[in-house]
This record gives structure tokens, C-alpha cells and sequence, in this order.
């Protein structure tokens, strides 16, 4: 059985201001570059067997303190990439929700294609695919891999057998972490848009946060 965790990247400066799609060069900002250091924080009772991500800085950024916690590289596919939205990118969000093309990606996402771009169906064929790719090069393996939000909605839906049109329905935060078990293809979700403990994920045994004994020695309140 091979355990993915599915990262959405952390914030930028741009997040949710502009549809950037496969635009570089937007690194996190600070409150980001926090969200990838509290992200390390939170798989620290999970042993990870390889870190994947989406070459985009934004995506490599958010895993780089958890591929340094967990001593192993960070590998690039473009199979992880962000949708390409064409003509759209760059557009401000508060513009393109004034479009008429809008009402299609929130009614019917599976048959839209951005202008001289990528359409969903096709986006959810390469992700699905480079997922089960990674499933299958570690069988028995715990998986990070950092993407993007919508790249994750799709896959969420898609594993649960929710059609695609409503995979908008799930929300997934910056440095939200979903988890996905392969087990002989068959996917069973465990977690979704968490931004917490993994704890659960970690040995038997593992405490959560709220049920670790304080310090005897130290005074109460401080």
C-alpha cells in the first residue's frame, strides 16, 4: 500500500489575486515560507519515503524544510505542474469572474477548455496518471507530494468517485495536506485540507499535541 500526502503550496503574494497558472517565478512569502516550516513541523512523527513536486518555486519551496527534516531530495516532475491556462494567464480573478466563460468552470469544469490551454478532463488524466506513476515506484512507501489547489481538488474528487464537475465543492488551503492510500490500485482517502498534526499518521502510541504531559518542573501559565 503506498500513503500520499498531497500538498497544496504555501502563500505567495499572489495568491488569490491573479489566475498565474504555470508562471515562474513566484516564490512564497513570508507567511508561506512559516507555512513550509510549520509543514516540517507537522510530519515530524512520519518517516517519508520520497518527496515529489511541481517545478514551480512555489511548490518546491513549501516541501524544501520537510526534504531537509527528512533527508531525502526533492524530485521534479512536470507531471505535477499547475494547469496551463493559456490565454488567461496572468488575468486578475476579480476580471475573469465578470466573463461569461466563467459560469462554465463553475457549472460544467468537465467540458471547459482554457483558451490555448489546458481543459480539467485532460489536467486530471496527467495528474491521475503521474500519482498512480508514483504509487507504483514505492509500493509500500509514504509519498509527500506538493502541488497545486485545484491540481488536488481534482484528484480528491476523482479518488472519492465524485464526478468532476463537483470537485469544486472541496476546499484546499495553502499548505493543506490530503492523504490518499494506493492499496492494489484501489484508493481509500483518509484526510482531507488538513492544516494541523499528523500525528495519526506516526507509530502506535504517538500522543497528539493536546495529550502530552506538560513539564512537572515548570511553573503553571507560563
Amino acid at each position: 500500500m503506498t500513503t500520499l500526502f498531497l500538498i497544496r503550496h504555501g502563500l505567495t503574494a499572489q495568491t488569490g489575486a491573479n489566475l498565474y497558472g504555470r508562471t515562474r517565478g513566484i516564490p512564497l512569502d513570508e507567511r508561506g515560507r512559516r507555512q513550509a516550516i510549520h509543514l516540517a513541523e507537522r510530519f515530524r512523527t512520519v518517516k517519508l519515503t520520497a518527496i515529489y513536486s511541481s517545478p514551480l518555486e512555489r511548490c518546491v519551496q513549501t516541501v524544501e524544510p520537510l526534504a531537509v527534516a527528512q533527508r531525502l531530495p526533492i524530485q521534479e516532475r512536470d507531471g505535477l505542474m499547475e494547469m496551463d491556462v493559456g490565454a488567461w494567464t496572468g488575468r486578475t480573478l476579480k476580471n475573469l469572474r465578470r466573463t461569461k466563460r466563467w459560469g462554465e468552470i463553475q457549472g460544467s469544469p468537465s467540458t471547459f477548455r482554457f483558451p490555448e490551454g489546458e481543459g480539467f478532463a485532460e489536467a486530471l488524466e496527467r495528474i491521475e496518471g503521474e500519482i498512480r506513476s508514483i504509487a507504483k515506484r514505492h509500493p509500500r512507501g509514504r509519498v509527500a507530494v506538493a502541488t497545486h489547489g485545484d491540481i488536488v481538488r481534482m484528484l480528491v474528487a476523482h479518488f472519492t468517485g465524485a464526478p468532476l464537475d463537483a470537485f469544486q465543492r472541496t476546499v484546499i488551503d495553502t499548505a493543506g495536506v490530503s492523504v490518499v492510500s494506493l492499496h492494489k490500485g484501489v484508493p481509500h482517502v483518509h484526510l482531507v485540507n488538513d492544516t494541523g498534526g499528523l500525528d495519526r499518521f506516526g507509530p502506535a502510541g504517538t500522543p497528539p499535541p493536546w495529550e502530552v504531559v506538560a513539564n512537572p518542573n515548570e511553573p503553571p501559565g507560563t
